[in-house]
This record gives C-alpha cells, structure tokens and sequence, in this order.
C-alpha cells in the first residue's frame, strides 16, 4: 500500500539495513541520467549538506535522560532496537525475537545485553558511540533467558529493586522478561524521559530536519514536472522515489488520485491519472536519521472551481494552525485553530470531513512526541517540531491536504518549506 503508513514503516526498517542503504546510493549514483526525466536528472545530490550527529551530543543527551531519570524517580532505562537507541548511543539495531537491550542507569555507567553470538558486532557499535570501548556487554547463549541476564545486570547495577523506564517501543515480551526475573523491580513508562529529550530539538537537529523537508519538496517539484497523462499512482511514486535518490537520499511518497485522495491514507485500488485528476502525495526522506513529512495536493491541468475552493480553504486553515502556534500555548489550540476554519467554511462538524488531529511530533520517527490534538494540554516550547497538515476529505469526490513540517519558535512557529499556493501551480 502506497501510503503514509508504509513510508512510516520503510524508514523503520532503514534502521536494519544500513548496509543495504549504502549499496542502493551506490546503485543509484551508477545509474545514467539519460534513463531519467529531464527534471529529474538536473538534480543534484544535497548530500553534502548534512553534518552527522556527534559523539559529544550523544553523550550530551545521556546525561540529560540522567537527570530527567533522577527528576521523575526512574532508576533506569531501557532501551531496544528502534531511534531512542540510535537517538542515545548511535547504534543502528533492528527488533527481532532475541533481546538486544541497552540499560543506562542514573548512575554509574550503561551496559548491553545482546545475544552471545552478537557480541562482537555489539561490541563495535558501542565502541564508536557514545557508551566506548569498555562499554560492559552481557551475552545469552540461544538456550537462556535474556530476561535474567538482564537482571543481573541491575542487580551489580545495585538496582535490584526501584524502578526500570521501559521506553515506549519495547516490545511486551522483553520488558516481562525481566518483570519476571526482577520481581522486586518496578516497571514504569520511560516515555517522561525518551520524549522529554526528543520532543524539543537543538539547532543541529533542527537544520537536519529543514534540509530533509527541503529534499523532499525538491523531489516531489522535479517529479511533478515529469508527470504525465496515462501514468498510475505506482509510476508517479517511483519518479518520486527516483527524485529523492537522484538528491542523495532514500525517500518516497504514497500517491492517491481522485476520489482515492479522499481516503487519508489512501487504498491499493490500482488508480490512473488523467487531465483534470486531483493527486494527493505524502511521504518524505530521511537525513543522517531526522525525517521529512510533507503532503501536496494538486492537479494535471485544469482544477474545477469545486476543487479551487476546497484548497483554498485548507490553505486557510494551515495558515492558521501555524499563527496559532507559539510558545506557551496548549497543543490542542493549534489543531482547534485550523478545525474552526475548516468547520466555518462548511465542512464539518467536527471530523465529518476532517478526520484527523491537525499535526504530529516529528525527527527521527515521522510519527512521535508530542501530538496537535484535542484533549493534550502540554504547552508548546521553542524548538518543538511538527507536521501542519488539516485536511478535508469529501467522499466519492476528492480530498485535499496540505503538509508542511514546522518548529516553535522563540516569538511563534516557522515552517520549514513555503506553503503550496494553488492545485495548478503547486511549487
């Protein structure tokens, strides 16, 4: 499914296959420009704008878990394959059934618990990061219980009792493991300290994720240009994909077309594209791990009137969403900034044709903390970082949306790339 879920999913599995990512640039640089379109070939790679994140900042982040740890009465935290891990010690881990854990106590020095066979290549992981050469790794042969090797690592952490952080990820089966083998153990939600570290991004971050937008709304122009009459949603979403690589990156969008585009998340039904058709992509890059999300709605030749002012409309409503939100002002008021003028133009009520929280937390994940929805009263901070994209969505018709990423800034909130201005001139 060419969607806003797989690509979510794709960059997820990215995290597995590094390697995997190294060959298909490689593949990429060594294809000819004569087999792309002239608005894809004049592309050039952007690579060389992203500075990787640094052992110091990463060390720096670890001692800032440290004090949030000893703030909310967290002992220690544990962390499995997925971005916290890579977001704290640069480890590039996927899940599997066996345990690959990382414990970082409030005090004293972290350690690992991988599986025996899996020593060495843990071993050069932490060697490079943050954690260092000395970095103490507990190994289980296939026939143990992860859970209790684990366990004893608390316990010479002397945290044989207190409280464990489990960040959100973690997948149930691990963090019973060790209920099971520390019955003394409190398990508690590590989140207050995962999200408490990555909801607000420093400079370095944030230039990382502009660049990433900027990518993105690059590729999604230049596969624009080559769109043509006759092409499936599957053929427009390659020349983006082809785009996002020809810029240096691995990125993609999900493409839904006509009535298909009033699905959010779009549907599998094999879709063509013609004059007058409304498209609606979403989808995004990643750069050196920190994520773009950007949706454009437009259309191949001539937008109707009905088309024109349902945009309209939706560009209204991101356009408010974004002056709503500024420091010290509650999550759920930017979403209820865009609903009202969505509602007002008469689509609603509620989420009759919106049917969505207005914007998500966004860096390494494209999806995280914290959310623009009703009900979040956390108050927004400078260098908070998330989507604006409203949306309406008009049954057997058409839907619009339009997606920009956006931080808080000191005095109010920026997008990262310019706003789309009309369904015919979209970039």
């Amino acid at each position: 499914m060419l969607s806003r879920r797989r690509f979510v999913q794709t960059s997820s599995i990215a995290l597995t296959g590094t390697a995997c990512g190294v060959a298909r640039e490689s593949a990429a640089a060594a294809a000819a420009p004569d087999d792309l379109p002239p608005s894809i070939a004049a592309l050039t790679s952007m690579k060389d704008q992203a500075t990787p994140i640094s052992v110091q900042e990463r060390q720096a982040r670890i001692e800032k878990a440290k004090r949030l740890m000893a703030a909310n009465r967290i002992d220690a935290l544990m962390l499995t394959g997925g971005t916290s891990m890579v977001y704290f010690t640069g480890m590039q881990w996927g899940l599997s059934e066996r345990m690959t854990a990382v414990i970082i106590p409030v005090q004293g020095e972290a350690f690992i618990v991988t599986p025996k066979f899996e020593e060495e290549r843990t071993l050069e992981q932490a060697r490079t990061g943050p954690l260092g050469a000395g970095t103490q790794v507990l190994t289980w042969e296939e026939d143990q219980n992860p859970g209790e090797r684990l366990a004893q690592g608390l316990r010479a952490a002397g945290i044989a009792s207190g409280s464990l952080g489990v960040e959100e990820t973690v997948r149930f089966t691990f963090s019973n493991m060790v209920a099971l083998a520390s019955p003394a153990l409190r398990l508690t939600s590590g989140t207050p300290v995962s999200a408490g570290c990555r909801m607000v991004k420093d400079q370095h971050e944030l230039a990382l994720m502009r660049l990433a937008s900027q990518v993105t709304l690059k590729a999604y122009e230049a596969a624009w240009k080559a769109l043509t009459d006759g092409m499936n949603q599957n053929q427009f979403a390659d020349l983006v994909t082809k785009a996002h690589r020809q810029l240096g990156f691995d990125g993609g969008a999900g493409v839904q077309v006509g009535e298909y585009s009033a699905l959010p998340h779009g549907s599998v039904q094999p879709q063509v594209i013609r004059e007058g058709t409304i498209l609606l992509i979403d989808g995004g890059c990643k750069v050196e791990g920190y994520s773009s999300d950007l949706s454009r709605t437009f259309v191949l030749g001539k937008a109707t009137d009905r088309m024109k002012s349902v945009f309209e409309l939706e560009h209204r409503a991101q356009s408010a969403a974004l002056a709503a939100a500024k420091p010290g002002v509650e999550c759920q008021a930017v979403d209820a900034a865009a609903r009202k003028v969505i509602e007002d133009g008469g689509f609603g009520p509620d989420y009759k044709f919106f049917s969505h929280r207005v914007g998500h937390g966004l860096g390494m994940d494209g999806h995280e903390w914290p959310y623009l929805v009703r009900g979040n009263t956390l108050k927004l901070e400078p260098g908070m970082t998330f989507s604006d994209e409203p949306g309406i969505y008009i049954p057997g018709e058409f839907g619009c949306r339009l997606e920009d990423d956006m931080v808080i800034t000191e005095t109010g909130a920026e997008l990262f790339t310019p706003q789309s201005q009309s369904l015919e001139q979209p970039f």
